[in-house]
């Protein structure tokens, strides 16, 4: 039998890149480049090299397993449908919708995450939600309030054509890496790079200006550098006239945030801030880049809208080489968002809290009825069953008993819950809390589209088949819907499609047919339409089409360091790992290179502590302690340290504080206090 060469995106990151999986006899045995692509041109990242490894794992779940005494024992899918059926609709008949909470997946195709937020609410439960919550929630709040739409403004090409590239709160050259290219063509073409990081990261060595700030002080620096660009003349002030509302009140919010205060706050030379807002305003095209180092804060809402305002001010929307990019972490997190599998927004970003939105979709749907309003968080559900008032969770390609900040608080949560059920590939941390743990398809065995960071939507397509008695998410989603009660007949992914396309506008024109090259770039309001790469050109899908510049004031994290915890541990990615590292800590090329949950410390706080390279040393914080090897690094600034969240152990350290709109956990900041063990 011939090789075929089946067309796939990788599972990983965000960036969406594209290769082909080489079947042979009905297995995957190696990728092929795809140097069509238009964002990777072939290349891939050592975990896109590395993605088929986890594809015949040992480990993968390929029974439905229900929980016996301390162990398993596998059952029928009949007899897990049967049991789901039990205690969903006992559930819902003892305590009602709202004691049912939904987590969609943003590893899952925007079909499997449209449908799962589809059951949730035809339940009745408004708590459903996605890994977003954990990591770009405040982009989708800040960028949908200030420029009316959450998502990367330009195309990941586009940076080529950038002549000043701002990078604040990313290592894009370890958690996105194939971006990296695109910033040395721009370098090469003359370019200046600014990097914002607490850290000297490998994206750091790029950098003409580097910006190493306190962690959780990006507003005092994004307001200081607005303050330099307003007070020396250098907005474009044709552009705010014409399409923006609220400079006023920004001019006189950062008025007082002169270079020399905000050096005080940020640890940056005043000298440094003057270069770099000078650089960034006065080139003809420049390009914020953040990530979670901006959005994993109680202030993340906050960080995106000053972004966003720095933009604003200097006019670079709306054109090539500009723009605002938020680099999503997971390879569809952008598209869970889309398909409305966030607490706050239904398909499309329709607010839930708005009366019209449960009229359009109670037509749309067929619905009796739809319960009106905001639902919990991933966060709020999790502390609802702390409380004893979620009674059920069902959780779908997620491990929040390893992700989710303080996560013993999670782990005795989810032990709380009367039944939980769990579908995924991998026997998680969740999925071994679970009453219930369902076989999931991997990305190769099914499958359905996933909207990348560039809002670019790609069909991904079926390489091979799943595990024995593992099934497509979308499956066992629509049969478990049929058993509670809905007509889910959808016969495949493009089925689902079509009703998509029907319901949310910004795919209106993303058809099946459509999709079999590199796919299309929302908004693409119908079939005659070729996709926005670029948003904004023509003004702002907000009031008069203007966007809103939304003055915010610097106010520190929720914990600092102390006599106690005198250190700030701030957290984030290495190249090799990914999220929780369900699937990276099971790839063994790849856990060969980073086996181990490590801390790097100054060496100047080291030889404080009487610390070595390679020492075993005690992280604790409020919430708990976790062991870790340490490495010496100058790296990291004194009083400051990093610890890679891919391994149990970190998130038993971060702080559960969220940002009081976004509702996002804040990771990057939390003091702390380190010791040799003995």
């Amino acid at each position: 039998m011939p090789k075929v060469l089946v067309p796939t995106v990788c599972p990983y990151c965000a960036a969406g890149c594209g290769f082909y999986i080489a079947v042979e006899k009905e297995r995957a045995t190696g990728i092929e480049y795809m140097p069509e692509h238009p964002a990777n041109e072939g290349s891939l990242c050592s975990k896109g090299n590395a993605a088929l490894e986890i594809l015949y794992h040992q480990d993968r779940l390929r029974h439905p397993l229900k929980r016996k005494g301390d162990g398993w024992a596998g059952i029928s899918w009949e007899e897990a449908l049967d049991l789901i059926t039990r205690s969903l609709s006992g559930a819902l008949k003892k305590h009602g919708p709202d004691s049912l909470g939904f987590l969609a997946s943003s590893k899952c195709t925007n079909e499997e995450n449209y449908l799962i937020e589809k059951m949730a609410r035809l339940l009745g439960s408004r708590n459903i939600d996605n890994c977003a919550r954990l990591c770009h929630a405040p982009s989708v709040v800040g960028l949908n309030r200030t420029l009316g739409a959450a998502g990367m403004t330009n195309p990941i090409p586009d940076l080529a054509n950038s002549k000043c590239i701002f990078i604040i709160g990313s290592n894009l050259a370890e958690t996105h890496p194939v971006l990296s290219r695109w910033i040395h063509r721009a370098k090469d073409s003359g370019a200046v790079v600014i990097v914002a990081d607490p850290r000297l990261t490998h994206t750091a060595w790029m950098a003409d200006i580097f910006l190493q700030l306190r962690p959780g002080t990006d507003v005092a620096l994004l307001n200081g550098m607005a303050q330099v660009i307003i007070r020396e003349g250098l907005t474009d002030r044709e552009y705010i006239s014409k399409w923006t509302r609220g400079y006023g009140d920004l001019a006189k919010a950062v008025r007082e945030c002169t270079p020399e205060k905000v050096a005080e706050i940020t640890g940056i030379p005043a000298g440094d801030i003057v270069r770099a807002a000078r650089a960034y305003a006065i080139s003809p095209a420049s390009v914020v880049l953040y990530s979670m180092g901006i959005t994993q804060h109680s202030t993340g809402t906050d960080n995106v809208q000053a972004v966003a305002n720095l933009a604003l001010i200097c006019g670079h929307l709306g054109k090539p080489g500009s723009g605002v990019m938020p680099l999503r972490g997971q390879n569809n997190v952008q598209g869970a968002c889309d398909m409305g599998a966030l607490a706050e927004f239904y398909p499309g970003y329709r607010k839930a809290e708005d009366p019209e939105t449960a009229k359009f979709f109670i037509s749309a749907w067929g619905a009796s009825s739809l319960s009106a309003g905001r639902g919990l968080t991933a966060m709020e559900m999790i502390d609802a069953a702390a409380k004893g008032k979620i009674k059920a969770m069902y959780i779908v390609g997620e491990d929040p008993a390893n992700s989710d900040p303080k996560s013993h608080h999670t782990r005795d949560a989810l032990e709380n819950l009367e039944f939980l059920v769990v579908q995924d590939i991998f026997m998680t941390a969740t999925a071994q809390l679970a009453d219930l743990v369902l076989p999931a398809s991997a990305w190769a065995e099914k499958e359905g589209t996933y909207t990348s960071t560039e809002r670019r939507v790609q069909w991904s397509n079926k390489a091979i088949e799943p595990p024995e008695e593992a099934k497509p998410d979308l499956e066992i989603v629509c049969s478990v819907a049929r058993r509670l009660g809905l007509e889910f007949d959808y016969p495949d992914a493009a089925s689902v499609l079509a009703e998509i396309n029907r319901l949310v506008p910004q795919y209106g024109g993303i058809t099946r047919e459509r999709l079999n090259g590199t796919g299309l770039v929302w908004p693409c309001p119908n079939q005659d339409h070729p996709g926005t790469p670029i948003l904004h050109s023509q003004g702002f899908k907000l009031a008069e089409g203007r966007a809103s510049i939304v003055p915010v004031m610097f106010r520190p994290a929720a914990e600092e360091a102390s006599w106690e915890y005198p250190f700030i541990l701030t957290t984030g990615r290495v190249t090799v790992h990914h999220n929780a590292g369900s699937m990276t800590r099971r790839s063994p090329s790849l856990i060969e290179r980073e086996p181990d949950i490590f801390v790097e410390i100054s060496t100047s706080d080291a030889a404080r502590l009487k610390v070595a390279e390679g020492d075993e040393v005690v992280i604790a914080t409020p919430r708990g302690e976790t062991a870790a090897t340490a490495r010496l690094t100058d790296r990291v600034k004194r009083g400051v340290v990093f610890m890679p969240f891919h391994f149990p152990g970190t998130n038993i350290l971060t702080s559960d504080v969220t940002d009081p709109e976004a509702r996002i956990p804040e990771f990057k900041v939390s003091a702390c206090k380190i010791a040799r063990r003995y």
